[in-house]
Parts: C-alpha cells; structure tokens; sequence
C-alpha cells in the first residue's frame, strides 16, 4: 500500500511539474515569420502572467469592424528588466504593435514592438524572429 502510495504522490508531482511546459511553445509552433503584421487599436486589456503576457487590442478592419486581437509579449520578468511596468498599459491607451500573425489565422499575433502614445518604442519582449538578441533587424 506504502509503495502504491508513493508511485501515486510521484507521478502527480510529474504531471504538476510538467505543465508549465506544455503551456509555453515555441515561435515556430504557433507564429509565422512570414506573416509580420502591423496592429493599431485601443489597449482593451494587458495580463502580466507568464510565460507570456498578453495585451488585448480592439483593431478595426478594413470595413470599420472592430476585431479583437490577442497579442503575446514577454513575460513579466522580461517586460520588468527593460523597464517596462504593468501601469505602462492601461485600457484605452491607442497603441500599435508590430508583430507576427498566428499561423492557425485567429486574431492573435506575437508582438516585437510596441509603440505607446507618447512615441515609445517598446520592445515586447517576445521570442519572435530575428528577436532573441533585442535588436530590430
């Protein structure tokens, strides 16, 4: 029963431990380099979580229809070391993000930049193409 016990309290501690990683994905697995895309809309929401942070913009279309849009950044800890804090997104802010779409064609995308109303130019953080090191290319 001791053993049966410990195999169960083992095998539950594996599956706790395992799940960040299935949460957190590679560029390549969901976003296209291929596809760079340019966002200009209202910040509606910002969720400073990790693996990635997520800001939500509102994005009108071509035919004037607002589209929500999903974008992922860093994480907090990313965002925090280049200076960035969770009070430099506040809803209702207009921001545009240049980033990459989602392969699977949803409204979602990975940031590189991030432009806020004064003029900054943030990088997002994100692990996006030709990213890794900071640097726009």
């Amino acid at each position: 029963m001791k053993t049966q016990l410990s195999a169960v309290i083992v095998a539950v501690g594996i599956l706790v431990g395992a799940a960040p990683a299935f949460a957190h994905h590679s560029f390549a697995a969901e976003f296209d380099a291929n596809q760079p895309v340019t966002l200009k809309g209202t910040l509606t929401k910002m969720e400073w979580v990790n693996p990635h942070g997520w800001i939500y913009l509102e994005v009108k279309d071509s035919d004037g229809k607002a589209v929500s849009w999903k974008v992922e950044t860093g994480g907090p800890n990313a965002l925090y070391r280049r200076g960035l804090r969770k009070e430099d997104f506040p809803a209702g802010i207009e921001v545009t993000v240049k980033g990459y779409r989602a392969k699977n064609g949803t409204p979602t995308a990975n940031a590189r930049t991030i432009t806020l109303p004064d003029g900054r130019q943030l990088f997002a953080g994100s692990s996006g193409a030709g990213v890794a090191d900071g640097a726009e290319k």
